[in-house]
């Protein structure tokens, strides 16, 4: 007779979701997500805008900013009047270029590095990590299916600490675009780690461990800007934001490995290892004859390199069809977010409590985003998100003039469901392909969906062609990600993939089939 084979899932749900060990693992993984918040959008308030007006020598004394002739401070000054004898005006008659410059806020990122009247250089910085996150995104994938989540989140984010602190010694702009694109390629830990908190607790629990962590990653983006306000020079500002993931390194010595990991490489023995040692740690027996009749598929041998398994999953008709609607998913919800937050730029008031007040948006979006996923599964309210959200920034541009507080209404609902979106996608995307190339796959949806964050910048030029074709834009290609994910399988009950074969059986009878027999075992 032949014994029944017992699932990780199952394991993994005897151990407990918040035990000791899970605990301890959440509030390793908390530190990173709420950092990493910080280093994606601190050039926000590190690269400040500022005033400049040019130096008039025989009559300014000292870096006062203020001046006789100064009608405002509000002035980018590239040409001036030179002033009448005494410095008692201007004369209008006569137009000189500036070659000398004071700044309202003299120890700023532009005064220091003298970027007066040179536009395109401040704008760099975002763009430059933007870019660095989408090739950074392709290699961690790479070095976390190769060598380990764990291994992966440890050398991104201690080198993540030591290039954010090495900004804040830059001697030159150039020197500053450099390590700001070296730390956006190789100092993001957030894509183990995110691997990491999915495959250490049962599927059915990962939604709230992801929930839980999706806070920590708003509560940083809340908290950065009253660091800011308290520590405006931004020198001192990057080094207090960046020196506490310098603890980083030392989680070579608490956190482990993914047990699912482990097991895709063939590594049985140190998976069973540590299955005992949470077991331990969280007072939790766990059978040996259980243990010996787990069921874990793997695909890795001499014979099939890292490449070749990434190469398989290509060759997959199936793969390559939730690679295409990923690829959409990612492109729509980073053009979208990146875009509605350069848009807050234009609320007036504090920029401080303006941009925590948008961040506070998100709390709400990821516990809704809990709770439907909990009732709802995945694909129901990913496609009711993008299309109600879609809806409402379409609808935004047509309404009449006197209904500004409908239109600020609609864009404030479509911001807390993009955010509900993104949250979704970031899950169902690592759902869809094997534990081998998970993190790969998830990387290049996710790099190539950088793209949304670079053309995000640019979408405010089109109002000069109509208003209203930026939010247009946003809900046409919300529309257009809803439509698309009617392609996709629902993902919520089913075990996660550790082959091609089995990814591509998710959605079809046989996979059900599979799902109710387990369910009748336990």
């Amino acid at each position: 007779m032949t014994e029944d084979k017992v699932q990780l899932d199952d394991v993994l749900g005897t151990l407990g979701a918040f035990g000791r060990h899970q605990v301890i693992t959440l509030c390793l993984l908390s530190l990173v997500y709420a950092t990493n918040s910080m280093y994606n959008v601190n050039y926000v308030f590190a690269i400040e805008d500022v005033n400049y007006r040019c130096k008039v020598p025989e009559c300014d004394i000292g870096d006062n900013f203020s001046a006789p002739w100064l009608s405002e401070r509000d002035i980018k000054q590239c040409y001036h009047h030179p002033p009448l004898q005494g410095c008692t005006g201007l004369n209008t008659s006569i137009s000189e270029m500036c070659t000398e410059w004071l700044y309202d806020v003299p120890n700023s990122f532009i005064a220091e590095f003298g970027l007066a009247c040179e536009d395109w250089k401040p704008p760099l910085v975002g763009t430059v990590h933007s870019f660095g996150a989408m090739v950074g995104l392709l290699l961690q994938g790479q070095i976390s299916d190769r060598f380990g989540r764990k291994t992966a989140a440890v050398f991104a984010g201690t080198m993540g600490a030591i290039f954010g602190i090495s900004k804040s010694f830059s001697t030159s702009f150039w020197l500053y675009i450099v390590l700001e694109g070296l730390e956006a390629a190789i100092g993001d830990a957030l894509s183990p780690m995110f691997m990491l908190s999915i495959e250490i607790v049962e599927k059915k629990q990962a939604v709230l461990f992801q929930m839980i962590l999706l806070n920590c990653y708003t509560g940083g983006l809340i908290l950065m800007p009253f660091i800011a306000w308290a520590v405006p020079y931004w020198r001192h500002f990057l080094r207090v934001i960046y020196a506490p993931t310098l603890i980083i390194l030392t989680y070579s010595f608490f956190l482990d490995e993914s047990i699912r990991w482990l097991f895709s490489k063939g590594q049985k023995d140190k998976a069973i290892r540590l299955i005992e040692k949470i077991a331990k740690q969280n007072n939790k027996r766990i059978d040996k004859v259980l243990l010996n009749r787990l069921d874990y598929t793997h695909e890795k041998d001499e014979t099939q390199s890292d490449r070749k398994l990434l190469m398989k999953t290509f060759k997959s008709r199936i793969m390559m069809q939730r690679f295409f609607v990923c690829m959409v998913w990612w492109l729509t919800i980073t053009l979208i977010n990146y875009g509605m937050m350069i848009s807050s730029v234009l609320i007036e008031g504090n920029k401080y409590i303006n941009f925590a007040l948008l961040m506070l948006m998100d709390i709400p979006a990821n516990v809704f985003y809990w709770l439907a996923l909990s009732k709802y599964k995945r694909k129901m309210p990913l496609i009711a998100s993008f299309i109600i959200g879609g809806l409402f920034c379409v609808s935004q541009p047509f309404l009449p003039k006197g209904y500004a507080w409908l239109g600020l209404l609609l864009l404030m609902a479509f911001e807390t469901l993009a955010t509900f979106s993104y949250n979704i996608v970031y899950m169902y995307t690592s759902e869809l392909f094997p534990t081998y190339t998970r993190n790969s796959m998830h990387a290049i949806c996710s790099s190539i969906g950088r793209l949304g964050s670079l053309l995000a910048p640019q979408t405010p030029l089109l109002m000069t062609y109509w208003t209203g074709l930026p939010a247009f834009i946003f809900g046409a290609s919300s529309l257009l990600s809803g439509a698309l994910t009617l392609l996709m399988p629902e993902t919520a009950n089913t075990q996660l993939p550790d082959t091609v074969q089995e990814a591509e059986a998710i959605g079809t009878v046989k996979e059900r089939v599979q799902s109710e027999e387990l369910k009748g075992l336990t």
